[in-house]
């Protein structure tokens, strides 16, 4: 086979932004994948004709690189409520952003979740990331989320009924120990822009990105088991190249560079997916546990958002936690707490226990960390920058720019 000019290890988002930026920049990459599919956990499946994504997961149409690079016309993005419904006490509690549901403001005021100051809070908090620009917010003096919530004026009761659980179930994090950098970039792309699915499922993005290759320069069941400044190894074959970036999760950039890329360890994910004849929201909406006793952070229907995810009418509804080893029993146990005994004829489809569904972000790690090792070797994953989609899609075009650079001066 010819040499390519560049290989990419990896086609999850990293590693098809890297290589979609590589074509635009003149360059002929081949991406190897070890599974079935692009996306790595961006992906979706169809089991009994529901669509099933790998694990609970939203698109936050505000995230900037984000939108640069997707054609949410062509995903037929399908949003959720702004805001969340809380489940406090015996009850459920609609909590919503009063600048995009205005008319849910007198309801959010009176729902049992923090205080007068506390919504004040909100509104002031929301002002002053919105003031800031992308490149303010990353150099900002740092701490925890939690601490930084604390700081803005929040009660405890506000972070434990509404703020914990909201930002558990996008940042994995219920300690709220990651970086405030992160808390207050989710919370400026919740405040700007939609969260939402495609309505074909989460696949589509993955899906989206990999059609923009041409069929040649991308193998699926292809194993990596070396790599180096100038060559990889696949399936027991050496290919040599001009460039290789490792565009793989943080344990497995960490194993092939022997340790060069640190592994930060990685917050995991459960998901039940679950069929219900009659749907237990009838709004697009994420419900959040806010007592903190239940043995799970959020549930959302997804059929309520897209019905492309059901093929028959009924209810497609993902239960999620942030860690595994979660006994269903227990879910459905809050769950019948919540809706009664019409749980008892939920089918579960299909369990979703994801070890290392985002990397950790300690306080003090660098966002932009470099994305070209000592070695000559180059890396792109959210665990080069900030754990998400965005983040993903920005480092793998870094590490893009950062290889063409050097081609070009090697030419």
């Amino acid at each position: 086979m010819t040499s390519p000019d560049v290989v990419v290890v990896g086609a999850g988002l990293a590693g098809l932004a890297a290589a979609n930026r590589l074509r635009t920049k003149g360059h002929e990459p081949l991406v190897l994948e070890r599974s079935d599919g692009p996306g790595g956990r961006v992906r979706t499946d169809l089991v009994d004709g529901f669509r099933l994504d790998r694990g609970f997961q939203v698109v936050l149409t505000a995230y900037p690189q984000v939108a640069h690079m997707l054609d949410y016309d062509a995903l037929d993005l399908r949003p959720f409520d702004p805001g969340a419904l809380v489940r406090v006490g015996d009850g459920f509690h609609r909590v919503a952003d009063p600048f995009r549901c205005p008319g849910d403001a007198f309801g959010t005021l009176r729902a049992p979740i923090g205080t007068i100051r506390d919504k004040r809070a909100v509104l002031k908090f929301r002002a002053r990331v919105l003031k800031l620009d992308l490149d303010e917010l990353f150099i900002r003096p740092e701490t925890t989320a939690l601490e930084r919530l604390r700081e803005s004026g929040f009660s405890e009761r506000m972070i434990d009924t509404f703020l914990r659980p909201l930002f558990a179930g996008v940042a994995l994090d219920p300690g709220l120990d990651f970086s405030s950098r992160s808390l207050e970039f989710l919370f400026r792309a919740m405040a700007e822009g939609d969260v939402a699915v495609p309505r074909r499922g989460m696949g589509a993005i993955a899906d989206q990105l990999a059609g923009r290759l041409p069929e040649r320069s991308l193998r699926y069941g292809a194993e990596v088991t070396a790599v180096a400044k100038n060559h990889v190894v696949v399936d027991g074959s050496r290919v040599e190249t001009g460039a290789v970036v490792v565009a793989t999760d943080a344990t497995d950039a960490a194993a092939l560079t022997g340790g060069e890329v640190e592994d930060p360890g990685a917050h995991s994910l459960t998901t039940w997916w679950f069929v219900a004849e009659r749907t237990p929201v009838n709004r697009p909406v994420i419900v959040l546990d806010g007592n903190g006793t239940g043995a799970f952070n959020n549930l959302a229907v997804l059929s309520q958002a897209s019905p492309d995810y059901s093929p028959d009418g009924r209810a497609l509804v993902a239960v999620s936690a942030p860690a595994t080893g979660v006994d269903e029993a227990a879910v459905r146990a809050t769950l019948t707490e919540w809706y009664g005994g019409v749980i008892d004829d939920w089918e579960t489809l299909r369990v979703d226990e994801i070890l290392r569904a985002q990397p950790v972000q300690a306080v003090g790690e660098d966002p932009d960390q470099s994305v070209r090792l000592s070695s000559g070797l180059f890396v792109a994953g959210d665990h080069r920058q900030h754990p998400s989609m965005n983040g993903a899609l920005t480092s793998g075009c870094r590490a893009a720019d950062a290889v063409a650079a050097k081609l070009c001066r090697d030419c």
